[in-house]
C-alpha cells in the first residue's frame, strides 16, 4: 500500500489551480509534467466532475482511470476505478486554499493499494521518495500556472 501526504505553496489563486486540475484538454500533458499524453483519454466530462485515464511511460506505463470531483469548493477528490498495477476504490484527495496576500496552499493525499508485483514495487518507491518528488513538481506546477497581473 502506497500512502502518502504532501504539500506546497505556489504563486496561482486557488481558482486557478483547481481550473488546471480539472482541465481535461490538449494541454493537460503540458500543465502536469508526471502525466505522458499516450495514456491520456478523457472518457466523459460533467460539470463537476470527469471520467480520465491518465499515466506515466516509467516501468513501461503505469495509468489508471479515475473519476475526478470537484463538487466540494478547494477540494478535488480523484477515485481510482481501474488500473492493471492497483485496486479500484482508493481516493486521492487535494484540498487547496487561498492564502492571505495570493497564492494557494495545495495539501495532497494520496492512497493506492497494489493488486501487481509493479504495483507493490511502484508503491515501496512512492512511499520511500514520493512526497519529496510529488511536492517538487507540484511547486513547479505552480509556479508555471501563475500568470502575474498585467
Amino acid at each position: 500500500m502506497a500512502k502518502i501526504h504532501y504539500e506546497a505553496d505556489g504563486p496561482v489563486s486557488a481558482d486557478g489551480f483547481v481550473a488546471a486540475l480539472t482541465d481535461f484538454g490538449p494541454r493537460r500533458a503540458e500543465l502536469w509534467p508526471g502525466l505522458d499524453a499516450k495514456f491520456y483519454e478523457l472518457h466523459e466530462l460533467g460539470d463537476t466532475w470527469a471520467d480520465v485515464t491518465e499515466g506515466t511511460d516509467i516501468f513501461g506505463g503505469v495509468w489508471a482511470r479515475e473519476r475526478y470531483d470537484w463538487s466540494e469548493p478547494g477540494v478535488v477528490r480523484l477515485t481510482l476505478q481501474d488500473a492493471v498495477d492497483f485496486r479500484p476504490g482508493t481516493v486521492t484527495t487535494y484540498r487547496i486554499t487561498a492564502k492571505p496576500g495570493g497564492g494557494c496552499h495545495v495539501a495532497v493525499d494520496f492512497h493506492r493499494v497494489a493488486k501487481s508485483v509493479r504495483g507493490r514495487v511502484v508503491g515501496v518507491l512512492v512511499t520511500l521518495a514520493g512526497s519529496r518528488r510529488f511536492a517538487s513538481e507540484l511547486r513547479s506546477v505552480l509556479k508555471r500556472l501563475y500568470q502575474p497581473p498585467a
